[in-house]
């Protein structure tokens, strides 16, 4: 797993421990299996590039580099059923940076 920049990592940290830890797991898993084979309820296509990390609660953002490298780009506590459409512009501009950078 690795992080955009640190804020993003910053983000993770804020992140209650039970679900850091089940984040870091699928992370892993990712990085084992490839986004096809692992899927839901471990990961989930958002739009684009961009995909979740599903950990409890808690969601972490994230675009497959080269390979199966995991890069996070947001992490947040969601509250509701829907994934917010903030949270989801917030990945999309840091996912330009990767694409800019």
């Amino acid at each position: 797993m690795e992080f955009l920049n640190d804020s993003v990592e910053a983000e993770f940290d804020n992140l209650p421990p039970q679900v850091r830890a089940k984040a870091v797991q699928i992370s892993k898993l990712i990085v084992e299996f490839g986004p096809a084979g692992l899927g839901m309820p471990y990961i989930r296509h958002v739009q684009d590039k961009i995909w979740e990390i599903r950990a409890s609660h808690g969601r972490c953002l994230y675009i497959s580099a080269t390979g199966r490298k995991v890069v996070i780009l947001r992490c947040f506590v969601k509250k509701s059923n829907k994934l917010p459409k903030k949270e989801l512009k917030i990945a999309f501009e840091r996912a330009r940076e990767i694409d800019n950078g």
